[in-house]
């Protein structure tokens, strides 16, 4: 078997190294085209079918062309080929037990993911550094913000990862960046082993993913590989116990310091809010007796009428890691006033007759949607959808006394009804038992009954999309075209 220490950075000699590429999606099709690149023998497997997906038509054609041996169909994924195989490069969502990784683990042979892969293609010269985000919530938000801070310190930066471009892309970029903002999944970071992240976050930690990693432990302990090898901070979340001691757990470089962020006054190591201003007393010269101000929550704000507090935490977060790569305050203010959030993300969609309209789609879960419904009192709540096992009692309980009425859509609505019955008895509820796209229509008018003038009439499903939508985007656009159909009709 091949010796794979050698391989430490992009330019090692990777030919005739024998890879297989499990998974030929997005980071599947990049870390395939990567090492066809460099002369390794690569077979790429995937179970799908090029003649349905058109994606997976064009990778194939693309990797053919690198000499990749790309196959098709479950017979391939269901266990290793025949041939000697080096090394497995797998995708994010593949599970450990998943028959062909189980092969591998059994015969020995290492299994890496994209990031790993693309740890180790790093240029060997000044590579870039990367400030790497993970948590449950809040993850492609903050690397956003983060990725807007440094290049409002003239930095030349990427955001990357689970966020969208595949990180293998970004580091083997033929122009290269000063540095790299780093969104991690713990699917991701489960495949995952020597990185070492300039600085990383965790931002939160709560049940999601259980499926997949067998229990909430191994959930946060696949988190937690965020902060091994830390260079200069490990950033966590004050109000966050678990994200906390994965910082003591970690095995970091000497001097790599424990940062907090907090919504309340931050004590000397940490960022917080002091009245309306993020304050900083982790990277001041004299922070036993003072903080620099980053910038304010009118920054954060822009023209909306209120900023949610999960947002300033998401801030907070950004903030540290742009300030433990050296990153001055005023970039820090004038890049959270240059971040425009991508959609669906407690966006506001509009006020009519009093009442202001929020789309927060992209929660999906109850974790994040506790955090939407902090931000706003009172509030008529739009629910429900696919909860995928998870349990909303702690949420109704801790938001009942927020709300208005609740509007409840999708497949698993009642379990949000049962939760209600006992938490919120004296909440009104209506149940829109409609499973078509356009009961969105419905769910607005009936909101609108239940709404009064100062009230928020938010989408915070707590659910995945769908059982009635293609995505939690398509869901969002189905709640803001249907409040603007609204708009119309009550200015007629």
């Amino acid at each position: 078997m091949a010796d794979l220490t050698r391989l430490t950075h992009g330019g090692a000699d990777w030919s005739g190294l024998r890879v297989l590429v499990a998974g030929l999606g997005v980071s599947g099709f990049a870390a395939a085209a990567a090492l066809g690149e460099r002369d390794a023998r690569v077979i790429g497997v995937d179970g799908g079918d090029p003649e349905v997906s058109q994606s997976l038509a064009q990778h194939a054609q693309t990797l053919r062309i690198l000499d990749v041996d790309v196959r098709f169909g479950p017979e391939h994924v269901a266990g290793l080929p025949d041939e000697e195989i080096d090394l497995v490069v797998t995708s994010p969502g593949w599970r450990p037990d998943q028959p062909l990784l189980r092969a591998a683990a059994e015969r020995g042979i290492p299994v890496w993911g994209e990031v790993e892969l693309a740890w180790r293609m790093r240029p060997e010269s000044d590579p870039a550094p990367w400030l790497a985000v993970t948590g449950t919530n809040g993850k492609t938000t903050t690397v956003n913000m983060l990725a807007s801070i440094l290049r409002a310190a003239g930095l030349k930066a990427a955001s990357a990862g689970n966020v969208g471009t595949p990180i293998v892309d970004a580091v083997l970029d033929p122009e290269g960046y000063d540095v790299i903002a780093v969104e991690l999944s713990s699917f991701q970071l489960h495949w995952t082993h020597t990185m070492a992240a300039r600085a990383a976050a965790v931002l939160n930690i709560a049940p999601d993913h259980i499926d997949w990693h067998g229990s909430l432990e191994e959930y946060a302990a696949a988190k937690g590989r965020i902060y091994e090898r830390c260079e200069i901070a490990c950033v966590y979340n004050v109000e966050d116990e678990r994200t906390r001691d994965l910082v003591v757990e970690a095995d970091v470089q000497e001097g790599c310091r424990a940062i907090g962020f907090t919504l309340g006054t931050p004590a000397p190591s940490m960022l917080g809010l002091v009245d309306e201003v993020l304050a900083d007393r982790a990277f001041v010269t004299e922070r036993e007796h003072s903080a620099a101000e980053l910038a304010t929550l009118a920054d954060l704000r822009g023209d909306a009428p209120s900023v949610a507090p999960h947002y300033v935490a998401n801030a907070l977060a950004a903030a540290a890691l742009a300030r433990a790569h050296g990153v001055p305050a005023t970039a820090v203010r004038d890049g959270l006033r240059a971040f425009v959030p991508d959609p669906h993300r407690i966006a506001d969609v509009a006020v009519v007759d009093g009442v202001r309209y929020v789309d927060d789609s992209k929660a999906t879960n109850p974790h994040a949607a506790a955090a939407s419904l902090q931000a706003f009192e009172p509030i008529v709540w739009v629910a429900g959808g696919l909860l995928k096992g998870a349990d909303v009692e702690e949420l109704v309980q801790g938001s009942a006394g927020r709300l208005r009425g609740v509007v409840l859509i999708g497949r698993d609505r009642s379990q949000i009804a049962d939760a209600l019955a006992r938490h919120a008895p004296d909440v009104p509820v209506v149940d829109i038992d409609s499973t078509d796209t356009e009961a969105m229509d419905m769910v607005i008018a009936r909101a609108a009954e239940l709404a009064q003038p100062g009230d928020v009439v938010l989408l915070a499903p707590a659910a995945a999309s769908m059982d009635m939508f293609a995505n939690y985007g398509a869901r969002g656009d189905a709640f803001a075209e249907a409040v603007a159909r609204h708009a119309a009709r009550r200015a007629e």
